[in-house]
């Protein structure tokens, strides 16, 4: 096994998924979902679509559904808005230290599969406030996970520079711009593709889809 993948069922870990397949093939491949009472489920179920449709065989699907006694965020709870409040620099849709328990528990099963390689979608280049996105958190979160496991994983960001519409700009590259565009899950409020248009993640989506469109007929 080469690499595991931090697979949510949106745009950027589809992406990834199918940017690793194409590299290593679906039999080096294995994809970790995490469940951790988000208020939305449809998320894990395109997860699990999109594994098989992609041919990956080995999914693991992990409860962390300890976190809603730990944290309070908009993204497990309904009753809480999606909003940037004022003075605050993270979002409400932020899930403290989310990605410091996903990179950690992929990384263990890595080691159970000999795998050196653990990927996720996180990017900084469109950095909405989310901390645990950052290209520094990153690194460090490696350095620790070496030392707790003593093994020699290495955590792959294949769009940590990158905007949306070069995401786009990738998939359409590989030939899955109509499975990322109408299959995968980014929406805060649970709408399959294109979403709600109106919480953050789907603006964000919506603005670098128009941006790749309008770059790739000024190239034609």
């Amino acid at each position: 096994m080469k690499a595991v993948i931090v697979l949510s069922g949106g745009q950027d870990s589809a992406t990834s998924l199918a940017l690793a397949v194409k590299r290593y093939g679906a039999k080096e491949v294995a994809a970790i979902t995490f469940t951790y009472s988000q208020r939305h489920a449809i998320e894990v179920e395109y997860a699990r679509k999109l594994a098989k449709r992609f041919g990956v065989e080995n999914h693991n699907f992990v409860s962390l559904d300890f976190y809603s006694s730990i944290t309070e965020n908009a993204l497990m709870s309904k009753d809480r808005a999606i909003k940037k409040i004022k003075g605050s620099s993270c979002p409400t849709s932020v899930v403290e230290g989310r990605n410091s328990f996903f990179l950690l528990s992929a990384s263990v099963w890595a080691k159970k599969l000999g795998a050196t390689e653990v990927w996720t979608g996180v990017s900084e280049a469109d950095y909405s406030g989310y901390p645990d996105c950052r290209e520094k958190f990153i690194k460090s979160q490696q350095r620790t996970i070496r030392l707790a496991l003593e093994w020699p994983i290495k955590i792959v960001t294949p769009f940590m520079h990158m905007t949306k519409a070069q995401e786009w700009a990738l998939a359409d590259e590989l030939g899955i711009l109509e499975i990322i565009e109408n299959e995968t899950v980014t929406c805060y409020n649970g709408i399959l593709g294109k979403g709600c248009g109106k919480c953050p993640a789907c603006r964000l989506r919506n603005a670098g889809y128009r941006e790749f469109l309008s770059k790739r007929k000024s190239q034609r």
